[in-house]
């Protein structure tokens, strides 16, 4: 599944200004039904959201994070090259995640693939935004069952 996801992300980059580039990937993605326990356990999310970020590529700044009662959770992992973020609804088992990267090195789709293979969702639905390049691109990213 997580090879369908990436692939599903990727965006050619070559034609962005190398000198100062504005250019910038954000995954806006929901991910439904997911385990409950799961989408409760605020250490185990800002591990999985750090470990996301390592994997493509990217440097952590800081980790904010807030459980919430009766349930939910928010994690805030702010990077050099932006954030990655899941706000959570265990209730309803759902999460909405959002990852946001600057330039060409560090790679969204890496770090949304591997929330997709540890968190399980069974089914994901999002869009991909393609910013810092004039007009505001917008892609469907399509819906995938577990």
């Amino acid at each position: 599944m997580a090879n369908n996801i990436k692939e599903s992300f990727f965006v050619d980059t070559t034609e962005t200004n190398s000198a100062y580039s504005t250019f910038g990937r954000h995954m806006v993605v929901d991910f439904w039904g997911v385990d409950y326990a799961r989408l409760n356990n605020k250490l185990w999310l800002q591990q999985q959201l750090m470990e996301a970020a390592t994997r493509c590529g990217a440097s952590v700044l800081s980790v904010q994070s807030q459980q919430f009662q009766p349930q939910g959770v928010t994690v805030l992992v702010m990077l050099s090259e932006s954030h990655i973020s899941i706000h959570t609804y265990p209730e309803k088992e759902f999460a909405a995640v959002d990852c946001f990267t600057c330039g060409e090195s560090v790679d969204p789709q890496v770090a949304l693939a591997y929330l997709v293979e540890v968190m399980k969702p069974k089914s994901v639905m999002g869009r991909k935004l393609i910013r810092g390049l004039g007009d505001f691109g917008v892609e469907d990213v399509s819906e995938y069952e577990n």
